[in-house]
């Protein structure tokens, strides 16, 4: 009966969470590709493809490579207006609709011939600047050639970056729950002095306690899970905060698995009327460094500019 009602309590914390979770990862963004060619169809290397959003005006660019193939990842559902310039070619507008991956293939033709009456076409040789917080694929650590000549690479690329995004948001959320069983273990150590035990914690501390370190376990290998299996890029080297980050999850990764077994040794230690010992006496101890190792690689990607200041 006990288990049980552990169980239960657990999964009612867990059923009020969920729903936050999807409403964060259901934020979908798909990928437009396609192929850029001229009149005769031969394909346009170093061709600028421009995407711009209607509803909000924002643009998105992207580069050919030498087979004429572009891809613009991570764009919202709505709709584009996609054009492209190449020297004195130029694509005229092609409105898209995005609600899933699309592939749109632009045919470029001299600018002399061009069709301008479609609203939103770029003026000749004007490459519209990018935003300034956009990110290059440089500044993750890959070449022009592994992002533009080949388009497998593309769409393993655009996976992956998918994955560890839902990775990202679920690991700020399972910060949350880690936080809380964090504090609520004092709450759920009995009291004693000399050996004796003075007081007990109540069933209802020891059941909240055990609920969240269950809520937050399962959080955690959810993360996990997605990065672990996010599709791997060959030849990409890890650094910087990355790097730190994937290091510390061999110190918080077998933490989050003994951290509960020794919880539920202490666990059922307590309800025994029992203080804690042995090694379930150091459940406490392993889920504080845990909780550290933890904090500790999410804050290692969030500002990356710190641990680059310490390894100089």
């Amino acid at each position: 009966m006990l288990i049980q009602r552990v169980l239960m309590r657990a999964l009612l914390a867990f059923s009020l969470i969920v729903p936050l979770c999807g409403q964060m990862i259901l934020a979908q963004t798909y990928t437009l590709s396609g192929k850029v060619s001229d009149s005769a169809g031969n394909a346009v290397a170093g061709a600028k493809v421009f995407t711009k959003s209607v509803a909000n005006g924002k643009t998105f660019t992207a580069e050919t490579g030498s087979d004429g193939m572009y891809s613009i990842p991570d764009l919202a559902g709505g709709d584009y207006e996609v054009s492209a310039v190449a020297g004195e070619l130029q694509a005229s507008p092609i409105k898209v609709t995005l609600a899933a991956a699309q592939t749109t293939d632009l045919t470029v033709v001299p600018v002399a011939h061009r069709v301008d009456t479609v609203p939103g076409a770029p003026p000749p040789q004007q490459t519209p600047p990018a935003p300034p917080d956009a990110p290059s694929l440089s500044d993750l650590g890959f070449t022009p050639q592994q992002t533009q000549s080949n388009t497998q690479l593309q769409a393993t690329l655009s996976k992956r970056t998918e994955m560890l995004k839902i990775h990202q948001r679920l690991g700020l959320i399972t910060v949350i729950p880690t936080a809380a069983a964090v504090f609520t273990g004092p709450m759920a150590k009995a009291k004693g002095k000399n050996g004796q035990i003075i007081s007990e914690p109540t069933d209802a501390n020891l059941d909240f306690h055990a609920a969240l370190g269950g809520l937050t376990t399962a959080l955690y290998f959810t993360t996990a899970s997605y990065a672990i299996f996010a599709p791997r890029i060959p030849n990409n080297p890890k650094h910087g905060g990355i790097r730190w980050h994937e290091t510390l999850a061999w110190v918080h990764g077998p933490g989050m698995i003994l951290t509960p077994v020794l919880g539920y040794m202490a666990y059922k230690q307590e309800n025994s009327g029992e203080k804690p010992h042995g090694i379930a006496a150091q459940h406490g101890t392993v889920a504080y460094v845990t909780a550290i190792a933890y904090g500790t690689s999410i804050i290692a990607v969030s500002w990356p500019i710190h641990i680059k200041f310490w390894e100089k």
